[in-house]
């Protein structure tokens, strides 16, 4: 099958340390090309691929200029979508970006996999404009806040499980990866290090819209001696964190469409504290994977317990539920499904697109949402 992957190009594909996105838009390229399909992948100059390579644009370019990225974005499309008849399939990673492109196009049918938080209501509206088209969620709970659209199927993320190192025993301290910002929880999980004594380390970056959320309710914590501040680490210090911990301690506050570090932890026989919020309950188990739990109080104290969870057991979770491999036959799937359908017309259609400033006058997003519209499930 010749199939085209669009990347973003905020960063590499894979990325060298933070970027969900990309290392799973990576991880599909590389076992689609393993078995033997033709894959095209459209992502950063920089990118490392046994795809064909086509830049969208030179370098990374970040989340600081969120308007050249627009523009290089809708670049890439027009590129893309040009040489549609090259391709039997084309996979878009971009969200509602190439809606537009596809509604027009129909050389080669398009499935999105979408994989922002659809609680934003501009970002709500955009995929409604073009509701029929193929859209892929990463969890059940994603689909929630648009039910109307075309949802062919739900693809959970898939990590190389097997390069994951194993802990097989607990280790001696808490562990928060991720980012700094409010529906993480990371002043819940200093909290919580703090009632049932145990160390917790925190890697972790800091966007710059979340610098004053840091200043005001994180950094006042940290003069702790049970609290560690790493920062950002890349990717082997993560792993290596993460097979030593005795637990992930992430304490959730927004419906976040996939954890994708929960993945992370597990494949490192790393049990994983958390809230029963997003797509958790979906893709954990309480008690197997490790303790899902409301308040603070409740998981210090699962947090005590949590020793008792088999790392084994966590990592086979992993490997049977979340492994690349699993994730590429399922898309291939979906890629044959779409295919096959009759192809419908090639038609200008005429959208009533919504009044997105009233959207925005009239509603605000839930406290658990996000802040930003580039904010995504990492």
């Amino acid at each position: 099958m010749r199939i085209a992957q669009v990347a973003p190009l905020y960063l590499s594909t894979p990325p060298g340390a933070y970027g969900g996105t990309e290392r799973i838009v990576s991880l599909l390229t590389e076992e689609l090309v393993q078995r033997g399909h033709e894959v095209t992948l459209f992502a950063t100059g920089d990118s490392r691929t046994a795809a064909r390579l086509v830049a969208g644009a030179s370098r990374p370019l970040g989340f600081s200029h969120p308007f050249e990225a627009d523009a290089a974005h809708v670049a890439m499309l027009a590129n893309v979508y040009a040489r549609a008849s090259e391709f039997d399939i084309i996979h878009s990673h971009l969200d509602c970006v190439a809606a537009p492109f596809a509604a027009i196009h129909r050389e080669a049918p398009t499935v999105f996999t979408l994989h922002m938080s659809l609680e934003l209501p501009a970002y709500r509206e955009a995929l409604n404009a073009f509701s029929g088209l193929n859209y892929v969620s990463i969890s059940e709970n994603q689909r929630a806040p648009a039910p109307n659209l075309n949802w062919v199927a739900t693809v959970y993320h898939g990590l190389d499980t097997q390069s994951y190192p194993f802990g097989e025993r607990p280790g001696a301290y808490l562990l928060f990866v991720g980012r700094i910002s409010p529906e993480k929880g990371p002043e819940r999980a200093i909290h919580i290090a703090q009632q049932c004594s145990i160390p917790l380390k925190i890697a972790a970056k800091i966007d710059p819209k979340d610098r004053g959320f840091f200043d005001r309710s994180v950094m006042p914590l940290l003069d702790n001696p049970l609290i560690e501040y790493l920062g950002p680490v890349d990717e082997r210090k993560k792993r290596a964190l993460m097979k030593d911990a005795l637990a992930l301690l992430l304490p959730i506050r927004w419906n976040e469409p996939f954890g994708l570090v929960f993945v992370e932890a597990l494949a490192c026989g790393l049990p994983v504290l958390t809230c029963p919020q997003g797509s958790a309950p979906e893709l954990l188990r309480d008690g197997i994977t490790g303790f899902m739990r409301e308040t603070d109080d409740e998981l210090a104290e699962v947090a005590r317990q949590v020793g008792s969870i088999s790392r084994a057991g966590c990592r086979a979770w992993a490997q049977e539920r979340f492994d690349a491999s699993h994730m590429a036959r399922k898309y291939l799937e979906v890629y044959k499904v779409i295919t096959s359908a009759p192809t419908p017309p090639r038609r200008r259609t005429s959208l009533e697109l919504p009044d997105f400033t009233q959207t925005h006058q009239n509603s605000t997003p839930p406290q658990s949402n996000p802040s930003s519209r580039y904010q995504r499930n990492e």
